[in-house]
């Protein structure tokens, strides 16, 4: 896959990148190891003012970041403004909690004296998607870079201008050239690069046959991987729920990033007291959505990253319908230029669908009846992803029961599933393990030692 900036509204090519020789590599694996053995030797305080710096940068230049953004894969331009800001604050949430998160534990033993420390692991590789091609990479690297690790980055093909800003970024906030670096590099090069004994620890996140690959590479050379590898989450409504707020909230959490979002609600579980109120006002809800230049104010829909994923989307949808679901609204690509896909509803949607077992990375819901709490939660459960999950109740007992029974790294309840810093983001089954953010984020990359003094 060429390494090049599409601009998914016009799908016009806006710049093309070799990519690195087999030398620069070498060099920047030198680079980033002789970093390592200054910058772990670094304060607290002084990696935390240079996140400060960075957060600065990041929110002066707010508007430009985000023009790349959109330029490489298409978002909205005040989504991609929302990033950055994003990106700011976690820089600043690592700045003031990192070393408090890393802080030695003292542990009541036999011993004179007994604690845990957290030294940082050294070179992580890092395997970045497209879709949030900032926040997803400022939320690996605040973290790991304020635990003292230094980091590599292996950002999508199509979003390589983000991924030479980022790097950039962390140079002007003061931060040594080999502590943050971007490889220009396709997908074959990666196995290589983990095998070298540079590199001590490799985080992804992406597709599970991605994930699956980067995993067993980190496993043959006995390093530590964290994968995040998407879901179907499941967006829960019961009777007691306040409708409005459902149905608003369901819209745009389907439609996020045009539905491009790990952590979308995908497949939307309704009781059947209320399935259809529900499902009539959602869909007319998706049929007003506005389809446009992703830089105008009044679009509310943008393309999707590439031909690929617009085609991927598509065939899934047809396959699905070709199953016997049915399209309550959209179901096929837009007319015009660009990689856009109507906002799209499915129903009636039986298990031998495409739809019903894989991750529909577009502007597509998907909608299930359920009798009861205890069939919603089986209809959710019966998936090969565990992310998220969301679930709209005011019914107490129910908002336990689903915590609970739900098989997800995260439920949200009455509220919409999102990424934040202050807690930790991850899921179980296929949707990988390891956790990104809050003080677990900050420990994956560090190795918790035992300290023994008789």
């Amino acid at each position: 896959m060429a390494i090049a900036s599409i601009n998914p509204a016009t799908g016009e090519l806006s710049k093309r990148f070799d990519p690195h020789t087999d030398g620069e590599i070498e060099s920047a694996l030198d680079r980033a190891v002789s970093a390592f053995e200054k910058y772990r030797a670094s304060s607290f305080a002084e990696r935390a003012a240079k996140l400060r710096h960075t957060a600065e940068i990041l929110e002066k230049d707010r508007e430009h970041f985000a023009r790349i953004i959109t330029g490489d894969m298409g978002k909205l331009l005040r989504g991609s403004i929302d990033e950055i800001e994003k990106c700011a604050r976690g820089c600043r949430f690592y700045a003031e909690h990192g070393e408090k998160f890393l802080r030695e534990q003292i542990v009541s033993s036999d011993a004179r004296r007994s604690y845990v420390r957290y030294d940082p692991l050294g070179v992580v590789l890092a395997i970045m998607p497209w879709n949030f091609p900032f926040w997803q990479v400022f939320r690996f690297a605040a973290p790991a870079l304020m635990a003292g690790n230094v980091g590599l980055l292996k950002h999508a093909s199509n979003v390589p201008q983000c991924a030479l800003a980022i790097e950039k970024i962390f140079r002007e906030a003061g931060f040594d050239p080999g502590v943050f670096q971007t490889l220009l590099i396709e997908n074959e090069a990666v196995e290589k690069i983990i095998r070298d004994p540079i590199v001590k620890a490799v985080t992804l996140t992406g597709s599970e046959r991605a994930g699956s690959a980067v995993a067993s590479a980190a496993g043959r050379e006995v390093k530590k991987s964290v994968l995040e590898l998407g879901g179907s989450d499941p967006f829960i409504v019961m009777p007691s729920a306040g409708l409005d707020d459902a149905i608003s909230t369901g819209v745009k959490s389907r439609m996020v990033n045009s539905g491009q979002s790990c952590i979308a609600a995908k497949r939307f579980i309704i009781a059947d007291a209320i399935y259809d109120q529900y499902l009539a006002q959602f869909v007319e809800r998706m049929k007003k959505l506005k389809l446009g230049d992703p830089r105008e104010e009044t679009t509310e829909v943008a393309p999707l990253s590439s031909e690929h994923i617009l085609r991927g989307v598509d065939d899934q949808v047809q396959k699905s319908v070709a199953a016997g679901a049915k399209i309550l609204c959209g179901g096929k690509r837009a007319a015009g230029l660009g990689y856009f896909y109507e906002p799209t509803v499915l129903a009636e949607i039986p298990k031998s669908a495409p739809a019903y077992r894989e991750e529909v990375f577009g502007p597509v819901a998907l909608f299930f009846r359920a009798r009861d709490r205890n069939e919603a939660v089986a209809i959710a459960n019966d998936s090969n992803f565990g992310l998220g999950a969301s679930v709209w109740t005011n019914d107490a007992a129910e908002q336990e029961f689903f915590s609970h029974e739900l098989q997800s790294g995260m439920v949200f309840v009455n509220a919409m599933v999102a990424s934040d810093p202050r807690v930790p983001f991850g899921g179980i089954k296929r949707s990988g393990y390891g956790r990104e953010l809050g003080a677990e984020g900050i420990r994956e990359f560090t190795n918790v030692k035992t300290v023994w003094i008789a």
